[in-house]
């Protein structure tokens, strides 16, 4: 069993760009001649999802014009913060187009190459309400760290600081949809902190490891790091 739905949280400011990418989303930032979103697009058609939900926020013309002209035979939709509404809530506003009982998360300014399918019944297998996919890093202080118990759920998050190995959230999950909109959240919070962090006491929320190829665009030493690496990879 596959993954057939995506959500792409692509609303981010991109603050953190602004010197090497000025008035782009973040997922706009060209990589290799191409828009960063493109190779995340195309590495989730690749495992097999066949709809994509994007939630956008900051100039999301931009994105919904691309996306029109150069992805038109794709079955997708978009979302659109009025405000921002941090990762949870752009999450929770792009639930609102979603028709599986579980989808795949992933951050527009990330490309972690995660096997979906290994992920996915994984995540079935445990009954979980959110698996996320966790990259071994090394030598690190950009990232917090996951910790987890001997079943594979989520045992607690560390803060950010200097690691020298770890295992860091690499911004891609498979959500049950269901349950995360049980739950009583304020109209703006973070996935990660108010979510994941908040309810991983529980035992429903577990992590995966992967060791794929992993980039985060999200400052600008990584974006530059990602010129050199993507055109091989279009």
């Amino acid at each position: 069993m596959n993954m057939k739905e995506a959500i792409i949280l692509a609303g981010g400011l991109g603050t953190r760009l602004r010197e090497v990418v000025p008035d782009l989303p973040k997922c706009m930032a060209s990589v290799g001649g191409r828009p960063f979103l493109f190779y995340l697009i195309n590495q989730l058609r690749r495992e097999r999802v066949e709809k994509f939900i994007f939630s956008l926020g900051y100039k999301h013309k931009i994105v919904e014009d691309y996306l029109s002209g150069h992805f038109s035979m794709l079955n997708y939709s978009c979302t659109v913060e009025n405000e921002p509404l941090g990762t949870g809530g752009a999450t929770r506003l792009a639930c609102q187009q979603t028709t599986e009982e579980n989808v795949i998360v992933v951050n527009g300014d990330t490309l972690f190459d995660v096997d979906t399918d290994e992920l996915f019944a994984f995540h079935l297998q445990r009954d979980a309400e959110s698996t996320l996919a966790l990259k071994p890093m090394r030598n690190f202080d950009r990232y917090g760290v996951v910790e987890l118990n001997k079943n594979n759920s989520i045992k607690y998050f560390k803060e950010k600081q200097f690691y020298q190995i770890g295992l860091i959230n690499g911004g891609v999950y498979i959500m049950n949809v269901v349950k995360f909109l049980e739950k009583k959240f304020d109209a703006k919070f973070s996935y990660e902190k108010d979510y994941l962090e908040r309810y991983c006491q529980g035992g429903k929320i577990y992590g995966l490891i992967q060791d794929g190829y992993f980039i985060d665009i999200g400052i600008s030493c990584d974006y530059e790091r990602a010129q050199a690496a993507f055109p091989g990879l279009c």
